[in-house]
């Protein structure tokens, strides 16, 4: 390394001229210096590392004990291989999760445990889901800010230094009241108002110059709401979506805390995780910018309980207004615009209101069933 050239010749110097004065030589011992973004030189660059045609990523998911991060890992050990994805969390996981493939103990917020982590696996890829959300962000905002900033500097400085490709999502709350909201393009005015949608501007906006200034691979995608059925509400401003359903099945009623006319971008977690995939793979010269709007469908609370009583006529549905979480919905996009995504990369989604609500109550339909049976 230059750096270890320079000191060595440093050394010598100062051993030729002890020596010349009649001195006896100092022994100067030299070591290694290992290489931490955190002493970036001005003309530092990182590349990623690249694969042959029969070689496979090694991926680590942080907060994958979250809605995305179980389905994503399934995905991805379907396509590379089991022991290729390691799920990472500070929770215990279930034992199904357990059992399913690689976990390891990772706290973002410890910059050396995640170093060895990378090191002693040889992580190539790294998704980054490690987050507070909204309203959950909005009750403990010191804890927030470490977890979705603090942690974010140590994934960008852990992802730089060992060249990964690396996946950071981003949300419809980077979105602000002042931005365009129906719909709302990739580029615009963000300017949001929790701190869940500063630290993913924050987060949108240093990986783009990490990309700029040292050739990080960063890649993040824009999510909105989004549903799944085998995950419980994670405490964010969409989570109703989700509640409907249980609530129909198990009770036959539903409280929404949101307005009925509340019109919010949402997208089913199959139609996630495999953007998130999709955009990973992308060559990088199909990619005209590093952060990227997706959608599927556009709906209200209204409209789905519509579509959810034609399955369940008998569903009650009242509302009870959350003045946080309304106020956080009202400054967020109604509709996104993902023309970006749909021309560079070839994203399409394949789930509309309709489909959502029939697989949704087929799966959690099943799911209770069986544990009646149990």
């Amino acid at each position: 390394m230059p750096v270890i050239r320079t000191l060595s010749k440093v050394a010598k110097q100062a051993l030729l001229a002890s020596s010349g004065c009649g001195c006896q030589p100092l022994a100067v011992a030299v070591r290694n210096i290992s290489f931490s973004p955190r002493q970036v030189t001005f003309d530092a660059s990182f590349h990623s590392v690249s694969f042959s045609e029969t070689d496979h990523p090694k991926v680590l998911i942080t907060g994958g004990l979250g809605q995305l991060g179980v389905g994503l890992a399934k995905l991805l050990r379907k396509k590379f291989g089991n022991n290729n994805v390691i799920l990472s969390d500070i929770r215990k996981p279930p034992s199904h999760v357990f059992h399913s493939g690689p976990f390891i103990y990772s706290d973002i917020l410890d910059y050396k445990n995640l170093r060895e982590i990378v090191v002693n696996n040889r992580i190539t890829w790294l998704v980054h889901y490690s987050a507070l959300l909204s309203a959950v962000g909005e009750a403990n905002v010191p804890l927030a800010r470490a977890v979705n900033i603090t942690g974010l500097h140590n994934i960008l400085d852990i992802a730089a230094e060992h060249g990964l490709r690396l996946f950071v999502p981003s949300t419809i709350g980077a979105f602000g009241p002042t931005s365009p909201r129906n719909p709302t393009p990739d580029l615009c005015i963000q300017r949001p108002r929790t701190i869940y949608g500063v630290s993913k501007v924050h987060a949108e906006l240093m990986g783009e110059y990490y990309h700029h200034r040292y050739g990080l691979d960063f890649r993040c995608l824009r999510y909105p709401g989004i549903i799944s059925a085998d995950s419980q509400p994670g405490g964010g401003t969409t989570d109703y979506a989700v509640q409907i359903f249980h609530d129909a099945i198990k009770t036959g009623k539903f409280e929404c805390n949101l307005r009925p006319d509340t019109r919010l971008p949402m997208m089913y977690i199959d139609d996630c995780l495999r953007a998130t995939v999709e955009v990973m793979e992308a060559p990088v010269d199909t990619l005209s910018m590093r952060t990227y709007n997706i959608n599927a469908m556009s709906f209200t609370p209204e409209e789905l309980a519509q579509e959810v009583m034609k399955q369940l006529p008998e569903l009650e549905v009242s509302y009870d207004i959350d003045q946080v979480r309304q106020a956080i919905a009202d400054s967020w996009p109604m509709n996104f615009d993902d023309n970006n995504a749909r021309n560079d990369w070839g994203w399409k989604h394949d789930y509309d209101l309709p489909e959502l609500v029939q697989t949704m109550f087929n799966y959690i339909g099943s799911e209770t069933r069986l544990a009646h049976v149990n």
